[in-house]
């Protein structure tokens, strides 16, 4: 897994940083890409990446502000056009089904893929033998919700020289075994996962937030995660006016970060204010004043998610 940025400001962009976008690439976990909000020029941002939209299964709204969905009727409607053939399914508030056709019906766009919408108020959205999906309502001045992305534990290495001992060669007998069933070798003994089975690998858990103030549902969301997302539209110095717009400061996105536990903290959702590296770089320093592994979130780059015992 890993993640990439394709836009890290608030508001509006700018000539240095686009708005809110996020994917999470899972190639090598399920050959796919899931984004997290689709601001303006998102699709331009995948041009310029090695992100391809062919890959995109789904896609997360936090919220209905236009910095996090005016690209999506352009995203959805050009998708086809580079390969994009599989269903896409699209989680968000209510309201965003009305404002997704509205735009294509408008446009007149034809959509060849199988599109899905789905409006949720928060809890388990998604779930597979390989990960489950949970949002939950943060606080912000509408709707806005966080996610959750949790990976399943993952069977051990097998140990093949205890398996060839049995006379077991690589084959269907493998798979068996590493997805946990009871399997009977060639001469006729029982053989338990357990016996060659190491230990499981631990999932990971990404936790992405859509705009917020500081409150609960943070800490909910983000408990041990492996990576948090999370908003540092100012610098605590203008804690009043974060509070005053329903936003954080970076501090306080630090002070989640060390409360909930978590491995990395990324800092994105700036505002326009800062436009140059040396004022981002107040956002990280403040952070990591009080959480040392924080960030600040930088796009077209990729980060990868490693384990906690990497």
């Amino acid at each position: 897994m890993e993640l990439y940025f394709l836009g890290t400001n608030a508001g509006v962009p700018s000539l240095e940083r686009n708005v809110t976008s996020l994917a999470l690439r899972m190639l090598e976990e399920r050959r796919a890409i899931w984004l997290f909000d689709c601001g303006e020029g998102t699709q331009h941002q995948i041009l310029r990446s090695p992100l391809k939209l062919s890959k995109l299964e789904k896609i997360f709204i936090t919220h209905l502000h236009g910095d996090h969905l005016f690209g999506l009727p352009g995203l959805i409607s050009s998708r086809a056009y580079q390969g994009g053939d599989e269903p896409l399914t699209i989680y968000g508030p209510v309201g965003l089904k009305q404002y997704i056709h509205t735009s294509l019906e408008l446009s007149e766009s034809r959509i060849s893929y199988e599109l899905n919408i789905v409006e949720h108020e928060g809890g388990l959205l998604f779930e597979d033998e390989s990960f489950r999906v949970e949002a939950s309502l943060l606080d912000h001045r509408v709707t806005s919700y966080g996610y959750r992305i949790i990976e399943k534990d993952l069977p051990g290495k097998l140990d093949c020289s205890v398996l060839e001992s049995y006379g077991i060669r690589p084959g269907p007998i493998y798979g068996k075994l590493k997805r946990g069933e009871t399997v009977q070798t060639p001469d006729g003994r029982i053989l338990e996962p357990s016996e060659v089975l190491g230990k499981p690998k631990k999932g990971r858990i990404v936790t992405i937030l859509g705009d917020t103030r500081p409150c609960g549902s943070v800490l909910t969301l983000a408990q041990s995660a492996d990576v948090l997302v999370h908003e540092a539209t100012f610098l605590h110095e203008l804690k009043d006016t974060a509070r005053t717009y329903f936003h954080s400061t970076a501090r306080q996105a630090a002070e989640a970060a060390r409360e909930a536990g978590v491995g990395q903290l990324f800092l994105s959702h700036f505002s326009s204010r800062y436009k140059y590296e040396q004022q981002l770089t107040q956002l990280e320093q403040e952070a990591r004043e009080v959480f040392p592994m924080a960030r600040l979130a930088c796009e077209h780059r990729l980060y990868p998610i490693e384990r906690r015992e990497q």
